[in-house]
């Protein structure tokens, strides 16, 4: 039985600059865009404003789809299929979070770290993310702004 793992991002930009997050998570580094796992019962909007909650601590509102994967995706953590939508988000308040300018500056130690990073749209490249359907974004972001 094969299994599907429907994940929602959003795409946050702020003065020509996008918010990526830097995890460290199941024994592993990876740079992604904000937003996780779509869980039972809920749409992907809500999911996504949840997901902004959890990992930033702050409202987003959904503008527009940006994106759903069109290829096939095995996870990188178990054998499911990746199925991620992205969407544009704008932030209803100031985020308050820890903003850093390098890679995996976490603070703390162990599992489950999270920094996050702005990066600008000019010196976005799709390498900076670390899976490949958020590689794919990035190149719609690069070849769009």
């Amino acid at each position: 039985m094969y299994k599907f793992n429907v994940r929602v991002y959003g795409v946050l930009i702020n003065q020509q600059q996008v918010l990526i997050s830097d995890e460290q998570e199941y024994g592993y580094r990876f740079t992604k865009f904000p937003g996780g796992g779509l869980e039972y019962g809920e749409g992907t909007s809500d999911g996504l404003k949840r997901e902004f909650m959890e990992e930033c601590n702050a409202k987003v509102e959904v503008i527009s789809h940006l994106y759903t994967t069109d290829f096939f995706v095995k996870s990188a953590f178990n054998d499911s299929q990746i199925i991620s939508i992205y969407y544009i988000v704008k932030s209803l308040e100031p985020l308050k979070l820890n903003f850093k300018t390098k890679p995996f500056d976490f603070e703390g130690e162990g599992e489950g770290l999270q920094s996050f990073r702005w990066v600008k749209l000019t010196e976005l490249k799709p390498e900076q993310l670390t899976f490949p359907i958020d590689q794919h974004v990035a190149a719609l972001l690069v070849q769009h702004k």
